[in-house]
């Protein structure tokens, strides 16, 4: 038998000490500053021990009260977490996930209809984000983020490292400036992403190119923009080929040279340090894990130098 003093007590408790007053703690509580009185003189009744001293203006916490209320306040904040994730998502079956749009557009959407096959009673919310994840005031389960994996607070598996290659329409390996050595790329023009405008110049500089004269620049503001301009011809962009697989083998992208560069930055399965893995969330975990390995596999199979369809 857990030994646990009533709720409203521990409420009445939480909030006075907040506000370092019964009667705001009353204005908050939509009660008298009488029933906080009361609440309070049961709960120290319950410990046997005062948590306030009496003011005529406000109330301060004893030393007994300052050690007791940042446990309660936890406790509270840990109930209030799971009640709102209960009253928005009741099926335990269902999993919340945000998820770093490149991630999704490129590499989540095309593999979803397998996890639907695999397990039909698992019901997945999604939504694109790549702000930093609150999984204790909202009602994300998972989340997939971009970085280098130092988050605190959290768990996260690796997913998919992220060495970016140039690609480009085949249609520019012909025509006026073809493509045929690295330096030719002064004639086209640099696809960039904004979050990653450094890319094209760390690249060009491992490869020993001298950056003078490359003027031309079309910037976007996701992966997923810069890799559509890319199929269109309308410059060279730079891509994961995990990311662009679909493209690279249908032939609408091709790799022009044998260069890359590893951003040492990935994608990761971020989880809650301490809520428990729902079951929607334990297969959800496994499948993805096991389907980054498969598919890894697969375009380890890609080229590093693609050659356009014949």
């Amino acid at each position: 038998m857990r030994r646990l003093p009533p709720l409203n007590a521990l409420r009445a408790f939480e909030a006075a000490a907040r506000h370092g007053s019964f009667n705001k703690a009353a204005e908050e509580l939509y009660v008298t500053p009488s029933a906080i009185s009361h609440q309070i003189k049961s709960l120290e009744e319950f410990l046997d021990l005062k948590l306030f001293r009496r003011n005529k203006r406000r109330v301060d916490l004893t030393n007994a009260g300052e050690k007791y209320l940042p446990s309660i306040q936890h406790a509270l904040d840990e109930i209030d977490a799971a009640t709102r994730r209960l009253v928005a998502n009741p099926n335990s079956g269902a999993v919340t996930l945000s998820v770093a749009p490149a991630f999704l557009t490129r590499w989540l959407m095309p593999r979803l209809s397998q996890f639907q096959e695999q397990f039909p009673e698992v019901e997945l919310r999604l939504s694109a984000s790549m702000d930093a994840v609150d999984f204790e005031h909202t009602d994300i389960d998972m989340a997939v983020r971009f970085g280098t994996g130092d988050w605190l607070g959290v768990k996260f598996d690796f997913l998919l490292g992220m060495t970016v290659v140039p690609v480009c329409s085949p249609a520019l390996l012909q025509g006026k400036h073809p493509l045929k050595a690295i330096d030719d790329l002064r004639h086209h023009t640099l696809i960039q992403v904004n979050t990653r405008l450094d890319e094209w110049r760390v690249l060009l500089r491992s490869a020993g190119i001298d950056e003078v004269g490359f003027g031309k620049e079309l910037r976007f503001s996701s992966t997923s923009l810069a890799t559509a301009a890319a199929v269109e011809g309308l410059g060279i962009a730079l891509a994961d080929k995990h990311l662009v697989s679909k493209e690279l083998r249908s032939g609408a992208l091709t790799v022009p040279f044998d260069i890359s560069l590893d951003t040492h930055s990935a994608f990761y399965l971020v989880l809650p340090e301490s809520r428990p893995m729902s079951h929607g969330m334990t297969v959800f975990r496994e499948w993805i894990l096991e389907a980054i390995k498969g598919a890894g596999e697969e375009d380890d199979d890609l080229l590093p130098l693609s050659q356009p369809p014949s």
